[in-house]
């Protein structure tokens, strides 16, 4: 089947599975440590030349869809990009996750967990060219409904892992000493704004 009738295809699929389905969509501001265990010196450092790790801050702009509800628990679909400078060198993180919420009965906190997979594009302070890999993360968070429209998200929190460009990865491993995945920890808070 070619990708432009699986999508339609898809999306008609998640719309009818839950009776009480709903989606949220949020803009939230987001702030990344990103380390590695070896610094880069070449004219490609992601991080800076000579440096093991620097902040990160930026935009989280985002969705999801939940596509199963019951009375202890929700399981959504999430969409969402990260898009944060540190140093002038550029992450944007393009993640798709499913998102388990539980939904206790004494509380009106409601805790949720993802995994997510991705696209990870970086580029380095002096050279403005982007490498896309392959990007992982695990995401916890905290949401709050304020109201029947808006949730405080209290906390998020994120643990992810990239490669991000390096002179290694442009140049070859000769020029500079091998450069290994990046680790990201992310904090991020805001609001969600629910469409029941």
């Amino acid at each position: 089947m070619k990708l432009r009738f699986f999508v339609p295809a898809l999306a008609l699929a998640l719309l009818t599975i839950g009776a009480q389905a709903q989606g949220g969509l949020y803009f939230n501001p987001i702030v990344t440590r990103v380390t590695n265990s070896v610094a880069d010196t070449g004219d490609f450092a992601f991080l800076g030349t000579g440096s093991t790790s620097r902040i990160f801050g930026g935009v989280m702009i985002g969705g999801y869809y939940e596509v199963y509800h019951a009375p202890k628990f929700a399981l959504s679909l999430d969409l969402r990009d990260e898009i944060e400078h540190g140093n002038n060198a550029g992450l944007n993180s393009l993640l798709f996750s499913p998102r388990f919420t539980y939904l206790p009965e004494k509380s009106t906190f409601k805790p949720y967990l993802q995994i997510g997979i991705g696209d990870g594009r970086t580029h380095s302070p002096l050279n403005p060219k982007p490498v896309s890999k392959l990007e992982a993360a695990v995401l916890v968070g905290v949401d709050r409904p304020l109201n029947r429209h808006i949730d405080w998200r209290v906390i998020e929190v994120q643990y992810g892992n990239v490669q991000t460009i390096s002179s290694s990865l442009i140049n070859g491993p000769t020029s500079v000493p091998t450069i290994p995945n990046a680790n990201l920890f992310g904090i991020s808070t805001g609001f969600v704004f629910r469409i029941p």
